[in-house]
């Protein structure tokens, strides 16, 4: 999901949990990425009250009770010239080993802690990969991260193939690549840089809720926000399938033998008539079985006839 949520937090300089936590969620109260609304979700949660703040900088630089309170990368504290400390190095090393992300904080001039950030996973992916992958459906993740929390990630939800530390503009030539294979490709995404492998794909597949490019550029929206019907989708294109060769099986053998038994005289001008209307009938009650099914469903499922019933 694109909502993180705090998962530890590591004080350092003498500052305690909560108020490592409470500057942060200071300094980042007026931003609304989600990276900001996991550090004021997790404040809100120990009841920490914030301080207003007296003057803001460049980027994330705020002046709080006297102090200069920065917030951001690690690259972020290099630029300001933040020294991180040795245990803070190791810290930094075993988190994104794990997959998580760090948002650090400075007092002034001096590191005063990091934020350890978990990715929230969606509650249905892994049964949904588990399903795909049983359906005999390669999936891989394409991912912007570093390769260590990619690899964690798709390790967590069952994917077997992942491509990490992608570009957005690059993220279409791993589809190209699929696709030179002679893969079929099916891409699943929800942001701006996924516009153009959703572009790409001879599928797509976005959430609504998502970026607007990427719902404009999909083909199918998933409207109830979840990966939940996924599975679905692919069961509806399997029948469709299915539904499409009976169809052409009951046009075209119809059709070989009346014009076979022609040629070698062994089907008369009755049979023949009889048999392209029997292949037309055969043809007309396959392409009405999706119909008559779904009735029958919608018939026998309770829930269906316990809204009716409210709405009458």
């Amino acid at each position: 999901m694109e909502q993180p949520h705090v998962g530890a937090l590591y004080p350092s300089a003498g500052y305690s949990e909560e108020t490592l936590l409470r500057f942060a969620a200071a300094a980042e109260h007026r931003q609304t990425h989600p990276i900001a609304r996991a550090i004021l979700h997790a404040a809100h949660e120990r009841g920490l009250s914030l301080p207003p703040i007296h003057e803001v900088g460049y980027g994330i630089q705020v002046l709080l009770e006297d102090c200069f309170v920065r917030v951001g990368s690690n690259r972020f504290m290099q630029m300001a010239g933040i020294e991180i400390p040795t245990e803070m190095i190791q810290i930094q090393d075993a988190a994104h080993a794990q997959g998580y992300s760090l948002v650090y904080v400075a007092v002034d001039e001096h590191l005063a802690g990091v934020l350890e950030l978990h990715p929230t996973i969606r509650p249905e992916a892994k049964r949904i990969v588990e399903g795909l992958r049983g359906a005999g459906i390669d999936v891989y993740i394409i991912s912007g991260d570093q390769t260590g929390p990619t690899r964690a990630l798709a390790a967590q939800i069952g994917v077997e193939h992942f491509f990490a530390e992608t570009l957005p503009e690059h993220k279409a030539d791993h589809i190209d690549r699929l696709q030179s294979e002679g893969r079929f490709v099916c891409f699943i995404g929800d942001g701006i840089n996924d516009s153009i492998a959703l572009k790409k794909a001879q599928v797509s597949i976005s959430l609504r809720g998502a970026s607007t490019i990427a719902t404009d550029t999909a083909q199918i929206i998933l409207m109830d926000q979840t990966l939940n019907q996924v599975e679905t989708l692919f069961q509806i294109s399997q029948q469709f399938e299915t539904n499409m060769q009976r169809n052409l099986l009951s046009s075209v053998v119809p059709g070989v033998v009346i014009i076979g038994g022609a040629l070698l005289g062994t089907v008369s001008f009755g049979a023949s008539i009889g048999l392209f209307y029997a292949g037309l009938s055969a043809g007309l009650v396959n392409a009405m079985r999706p119909l008559l099914q779904s009735r029958s469903q919608n018939f026998n499922d309770p829930r269906k006839h316990t809204k009716k019933h409210e709405e009458t």
